[in-house]
């Protein structure tokens, strides 16, 4: 069979394999305990603070934030602190990652994953990776995060700095066509 030239033009082959990764970046599958009443999910087994399945990790605080309908928050950046993140299974958020660590072996590298959207799992975002989200359900969406930092809004301690949420280009916060 012969395409047409346009088609030709345009066709590619879509790719399955893995994300591409992060240094640093960790996914913990979670499992979810289900039963007719409904369901529940571990989402840490602490020690002193510190997560079984996040080795180097300890909580110091833990926050919980929303995100309305289709809005994007990004990008955040720590120098010192490292961020753990998780969506419920019933929401839906677009999670864009950026390593702007000069001289690592992942500098510049880009990772999307979706977070909630029926499963559960933990995100870990080491210091130096940009990091945004994208709500892409039709209620608010929440995440509730574990830090290894107290937050501090004085500038002098603060930890929390910004980039613009177009830093990686817009495109990026676009769902997937095709």
């Amino acid at each position: 069979m012969d395409l047409t030239p346009a088609a030709k033009r345009a066709f590619q082959l879509q790719a399955y394999g893995g994300a591409p990764s992060i240094d640093g970046v960790q996914v913990v599958e979670l499992r979810r305990h289900h039963d007719d009443g409904g369901s529940m999910t571990e989402l840490a087994r602490l020690t002193d603070g510190r997560p079984e399945a996040l080795p180097g990790f300890a909580a110091r605080q833990v926050n919980y934030g929303e995100v309305a309908p289709g809005a994007i928050k990004a990008f955040h950046l720590h120098v010192r602190q490292t961020d753990v993140w998780y969506v419920p299974p019933s929401d839906r958020m677009l999670v864009v990652l950026v390593d702007v660590r000069q001289g690592g072996a992942t500098e510049g590298a880009k990772l999307r994953l979706v977070l909630g959207d029926g499963t559960s799992r933990l995100l870990r975002i080491p210091p130096g990776v940009a990091h945004g989200v994208r709500n892409l359900g039709a209620a608010t969406g929440r995440i509730i995060y574990f830090t290894d930092l107290h937050f501090s809004p004085e500038p002098a301690t603060c930890d929390e700095g910004r980039l613009p949420w177009d830093f990686a280009g817009a495109e990026i916060w676009d769902p997937t066509r095709g």
